[in-house]
C-alpha cells in the first residue's frame, strides 16, 4: 500500500486528465435540444460509463498487459506519451473535448451518453493508462479498494458538474474554461514526464545509477 499522499496525488492526477470543466462546451453542444429529463438520464448514464471503463480498467488492466506480453514499464513509457501528448494539446487550447465537437455527431440521444462523452473524451486512454500504471503499484485490498474509491470520487465530481452545466455556462467564459484547461495541462505534462521517466529507469536500470 502507497502512502496516502500518492493517492491525493492520483486522485489531481486523474481529475485533470478526464478534465470534467474542458467537456462542457460538449456537453452543452449535445444536449441543448433536449428536455431536463433526457438530460439527466445522460448525465446518469455518462457517469456510470466512466466509473466502469475505469473500474474494469482498474481490475483487469494488468492481466491484459500480462495477456499481450507488454511489460508494465513499456507501457509507463506509452502512457505517459500520450498523456504528454494530450497536455500539450491541452496548453495549446486545443484539447480532445474540443475536437470531437466537431467530429461526433450522434442522431441517438442515449448513445451520446457512452460515445463521445464517456469515451473518448473522460475515460479516454490517458484516463486508462493511469488507472492501470497506479493499480500495478501496490497488490493489497486496501490498495485497491482506495484506487476504487477515488475512481468513485471521480465520478461524483463529474456528475455534480454536469449538473451544474447550465450556471457554470453562464458564470464562466470561454476564455475560463481555457484559462483551467491550460492549468490542466501543464499538470498533466509533468506527471507524463514522471511515467516516462519511471518506465525509462525500469526498462534500462543503468539510468536510475
Amino acid at each position: 500500500m502507497l502512502d496516502y499522499t500518492e493517492y491525493t496525488k492520483f486522485l489531481i492526477g486523474l481529475i485533470a486528465i478526464v478534465n470534467p470543466i474542458g467537456v462542457i462546451p460538449v456537453f452543452l453542444a449535445l444536449t441543448a435540444d433536449l428536455y431536463p429529463q433526457e438530460r439527466r438520464r445522460i448525465i446518469n448514464m455518462s457517469v456510470v460509463a466512466v466509473a466502469s471503463i475505469l473500474l474494469i480498467s482498474l481490475l483487469f488492466g494488468e492481466i491484459l498487459l500480462e495477456f499481450f506480453g507488454i511489460s508494465i514499464n513499456s507501457f509507463r513509457v506509452g502512457g505517459g506519451i500520450l498523456i504528454l501528448l494530450m497536455a500539450i494539446g491541452m496548453m495549446h487550447a486545443k484539447s480532445e473535448p474540443k475536437a470531437a465537437k466537431e467530429s461526433y455527431q450522434a442522431d441517438d440521444r442515449d448513445s451520446i451518453a457512452v460515445v463521445p462523452l464517456a469515451i473518448p473524451l473522460l475515460a479516454g486512454p490517458g484516463a486508462i493508462s493511469t488507472v492501470i500504471i497506479e493499480a500495478h503499484r501496490g497488490s493489497s485490498v486496501m490498495h485497491y479498494s482506495i484506487l476504487a474509491g477515488d475512481i468513485l470520487v471521480i465520478a461524483a465530481l463529474l456528475w455534480a458538474v454536469f449538473q451544474l452545466t447550465p450556471w457554470i455556462s453562464r458564470h464562466l467564459s470561454v476564455m475560463g474554461m481555457t484559462i483551467v484547461t491550460r492549468i490542466m495541462g501543464l499538470l498533466l505534462a509533468a506527471i507524463a514526464i514522471e511515467f516516462i521517466a519511471n518506465g525509462l529507469k525500469g526498462l534500462f536500470p543503468s539510468l536510475a545509477a
